[in-house]
């Protein structure tokens, strides 16, 4: 992964983790699967730290859903692209 497509990816969910919660339509372990991704790239320290914090708030979506508290944002919509 090249720094520019690293760079436009960690701000594209550091924009949706905002926006999603465990009742939208995208299940969490696809926004896990983006997430794990990212890491797996050599990252500045910079992008590590945002990488580190969007985990953080991922995991804090997830255990609201294991505690049964779904609904809690709002629901996710499709991103144009293009």
């Amino acid at each position: 992964m090249d720094h520019h497509y690293i760079e436009k990816e960690i701000a594209h969910l550091e924009r949706v983790i905002t926006l999603i919660s465990a009742a939208d339509r995208i299940p969490l372990s696809y926004w896990r699967a983006r997430i794990k991704e990212i890491g797996t790239a050599r990252l500045v320290a910079a992008q590590h730290r945002r990488w580190c914090r969007l985990q953080e708030k991922l995991r804090q979506l997830e255990a609201l859903h294991a505690h049964g508290a779904a609904d809690t944002g709002p629901p996710l919509r499709r991103e144009a692209t293009g």
